[in-house]
């Protein structure tokens, strides 16, 4: 929830939680004492019960608060909403007892109120959530609660977050106007474009701005304070993104340094512990898929045998980690006499030179007649990935990561290479449950980037789940 907005969304989620927890905590007594036979460990009457609850629920948002539950860092970001909903759930229960202990008053009758408290909770907090969530962003498709944005800029980094922005239902934000060259205005947004910020921001009551987000520092010190200016006196939120993504992903840090702001960008934290938890991880998880998923390998085996005839398996050199050289192993999905040399050379030779341009382009093409029927099934069910599962096993790869590229594509990373190559290579990544053959091949880079600066375990957890999802759907699979 953007710019002003974000303030009254908190007071009703904090409101809302206090009256969910108040509805959990009441069905778990009606259920343990009023519709279960059982005795009791201590007789507690309902409204004994209930100002009880009018006391204690209040720790219960303080501990929230502390989660970061009611800050839009947390709540627009649902897998973290969830785990810290769980471990808030917990620490409340925890004080619930604590509370008891301390002050020798039994608030529990039974110790199954407590379980039934903590599970209901937790249970009724994530629909309570979700359910505002769904009603937020039908809000938000009816201009209601949204941040109406000026965006000032003229270079690939406003085109991006103009275009990202564009969804109002999804990103709260209603973009309205762009300062900028029409190059920055993606296709079939209906907005104001202009092409001198002076004349943008003598319109600012006119289009009722919110916000301005600015991506390009102009040359002149004095057009700068202009657009901030104005924003401070209109009482508006203004923001400002460098052009250069390094600059804004990851866990920077914002000091001063002989009175001026500085920026210390940071470079990953898959070193150290975080590397020997996600490498545990990988191992773990990759031998128990490999248990599960057996007979599924010995009948795709058998169907490739029969209807693709020739090697099982495809090999394919990539670079991995620290760009070392890596055996990727998959089911083979093209032809047998395929795969041998670069597919733009090979495309060549079938006399396709729009294709081998198109690959030279995009590092893919849309139509690749070199797949055969049972291979075309493998890659849109995504099951050709399958033996990546031996990679993990081995340590050539890791569940999650950067995709291993090909020898041939190094040189178009030119000197990100070495952010990226610093960390192991994944069989998914952020870069497939975004888009995956949507992505241009630099858009992915900049993906790849943003995960590599801002792993968490969290977060390879989120893009596991979200990989799951896109394979069920077959969306984007190619």
């Amino acid at each position: 929830m953007p710019g002003k907005h974000t303030k009254f969304y908190s007071l009703i989620l904090i409101a809302v939680d206090f009256l969910v927890l108040l509805f959990a905590f009441s069905l778990a007594y009606i259920l343990r004492v009023q519709r279960d036979p059982r005795p009791l460990l201590t007789k507690v009457y309902a409204d004994e019960y209930f100002f009880s609850l009018l006391t204690i629920i209040p720790f219960w948002i303080v501990v929230f608060a502390a989660l970061g539950l009611y800050s839009a860092t947390v709540y627009n970001r649902r897998l973290v909403e969830w785990s810290k909903l769980a471990i808030g759930s917990f620490i409340g229960i925890l004080i619930v007892i604590g509370w008891e202990y301390v002050s020798n008053e039994v608030l529990f009758p039974a110790r199954l109120v407590a379980v039934y408290a903590l599970v209901g909770s937790f249970v009724l907090l994530v629909t309570e959530r979700e359910v505002l969530r769904w009603v937020r962003g039908i809000l938000f498709r009816f201009g209601r609660g949204t941040s109406r944005v000026l965006i000032v800029g003229n270079s690939a980094a406003t085109y991006d977050i103009a275009d990202s922005l564009a969804d109002t239902g999804r990103s709260g934000y209603e973009i309205v106007a762009i300062a900028g060259p029409k190059k920055v205005v993606p296709r079939g947004l209906d907005v104001r474009q202009f092409s001198s910020i002076d004349t943008a921001l003598s319109h600012i009551n006119e289009l009722g701005i919110t916000t301005i987000i600015q991506t390009d520092l102009y040359d002149s010190a004095e057009r700068n304070q202009l657009v901030l200016g104005a924003a401070q006196m209109h009482h508006i939120g203004y923001s400002f993104i460098p052009g250069e993504a390094e600059f804004y992903t990851g866990k920077n840090t914002v000091d001063v340094f002989l009175g001026y702001p500085m920026i210390s960008v940071s470079q990953t934290p898959l070193i150290g512990w975080g590397a020997v938890v996600k490498h545990a991880f990988d191992i773990v998880t990759s031998a128990l898929l490999l248990l599960l998923l057996s007979p599924l390998f010995l009948l795709l085996i058998i169907l490739q045998k029969i209807l693709n005839p020739g090697p099982v398996f495809y090999v394919s050199k990539r670079l991995s980690r620290f760009s070392e050289p890596i055996s990727l192993i998959k089911f083979r999905s093209m032809g047998a006499e395929y795969g041998k040399t670069d597919a733009a050379d090979e495309f060549r030779a079938m006399g396709r030179d729009d294709l081998a341009k198109e690959y030279e382009k995009h590092r893919k093409v849309e139509d690749d007649p070199r797949i055969t029927g049972f291979g075309n099934f493998l890659r849109k069910t995504s099951l050709d990935e399958l033996p990546q599962l031996i990679n993990v096993l081995k340590g050539d790869l890791s569940l999650v990561g950067p995709r291993p590229i090909l020898p041939q594509e190094a040189k178009d990373l030119q000197k990100r290479a070495a952010l990226l190559h610093s960390v192991k290579s994944g069989v998914t990544g952020l870069w497939q449950v975004s888009g995956r053959s949507a992505l241009s091949f630099h858009e992915r880079i900049e993906l790849e980037l943003f995960y590599a600066q801002n792993w968490s375990f969290w977060l390879d957890i989120k893009i596991l789940f979200k990989t799951l999802a896109v394979v069920v759907r077959r969306r984007g699979a190619k």
